[in-house]
C-alpha cells in the first residue's frame, strides 16, 4: 500500500499574532496575545490528514505534525483549509497557556499539560480550542492532523521568548482597583443612601466582601485588555 497523496503549499517566512489578549471567562482564551516570527520556510498540507495516512506519511518523510504558529501564519495567508465535512485538527502544541514560549515558530510542549492545541473547523473557517490528552486522534475517530515539511529541521538555540510566568502583581493591581471602583464604592454608596444611618458601621465587613465578590464576578463578562509582546531585535517586546 502506498503514501497517502498529499497535496502541500509553500508558506514563506512571515509574522503572525496568535492567543488573547482578554482574561475575561466568557470571552477570553489561551494567552498572553503574542507574535511569532517564523524565518523559515516550510509546506503545510493543504488539508488535514487522517491519522492512519498521516502515521505513513511520518514514518516515510522528513515530516512532521504542523505547530500552532506555523498553522495560523498558513491560515493567514488562505493557504490551508478543512477539507470535507467540518474536521476537528489537533496540532502539535500542549499546553494550558503561552507564558515560556519560543516565538520562532516551533510548538510549545508543557511538562505536565493535559491539554492539545486543537482547530475546529464549521462552514469553512476554524476556531481554535483545547483537548483533552485523553482524546488524542486515532484512526477510530474523526480527529486529523496537519502535517508540516521544513526546509531546515534545526532549532534556533536562543529564540525570542515569552516570560516564564504573567506578571501576577499587575494582575492583582488590576483585580484590586476593579474591585474597589465596581464593588466596594458602589457597595457603601447603595448603604449610605438607603441603609439605617449605623448599618455602614455595624455591618462595614459585609459591605466589603460583597464588593470584592461583585468585583471579581464581573471577571465572568469582562476584563481590561492586556498588552500584547511583539518580537523586536530577536526579543519579546510587551506594548500596551
Amino acid at each position: 500500500m502506498g503514501i497517502p497523496p498529499v497535496s502541500w503549499a509553500e508558506v514563506s517566512p512571515g509574522s503572525v499574532l496568535m492567543g488573547s489578549d482578554d482574561r475575561s471567562v466568557l470571552f477570553g482564551g489561551i494567552g498572553p496575545r503574542h507574535e511569532v516570527s517564523i524565518g523559515y520556510r516550510y509546506k503545510i498540507s493543504m488539508e488535514p490528514v487522517r491519522p492512519k495516512d498521516a502515521e505513513e506519511i511520518l514514518n516515510s518523510m522528513v515530516a512532521d505534525i504542523a505547530s500552532e504558529s506555523e498553522w495560523e501564519l498558513a491560515y493567514s495567508m488562505g493557504l490551508i483549509s478543512g477539507g470535507e465535512g467540518d474536521p476537528v485538527e489537533a496540532l502539535a502544541d500542549s499546553t494550558d497557556d503561552y507564558w515560556g514560549k519560543a516565538c520562532d515558530g516551533r510548538p510549545i510542549v508543557k511538562k505536565g499539560s493535559r491539554t492539545r492545541i486543537i482547530r475546529v473547523w464549521s462552514s469553512g473557517k476554524a476556531t481554535p480550542s483545547i483537548m483533552s490528552k485523553d482524546k488524542l486522534p486515532s484512526s477510530e475517530n474523526s480527529i486529523k492532523l496537519r502535517l508540516v515539511v521544513r526546509d531546515s529541521t534545526e532549532w534556533p538555540i536562543n529564540p525570542p521568548l515569552l516570560p516564564k510566568r504573567r506578571d501576577n502583581s499587575r494582575i492583582f493591581r488590576e483585580e484590586a482597583i476593579i474591585s474597589i471602583l465596581f464593588g466596594i464604592i458602589p457597595s457603601f454608596a447603595w448603604a449610605f443612601f438607603n441603609a439605617s444611618p449605623t448599618y455602614i458601621s455595624e455591618g462595614w465587613f459585609n459591605l466589603v466582601f460583597g464588593g470584592v465578590f461583585f468585583g471579581l464576578f464581573t471577571g465572568i463578562f469582562w476584563r481590561p485588555r492586556q498588552p500584547t509582546w511583539h518580537v523586536e531585535s530577536g526579543e519579546m517586546v510587551q506594548r500596551s
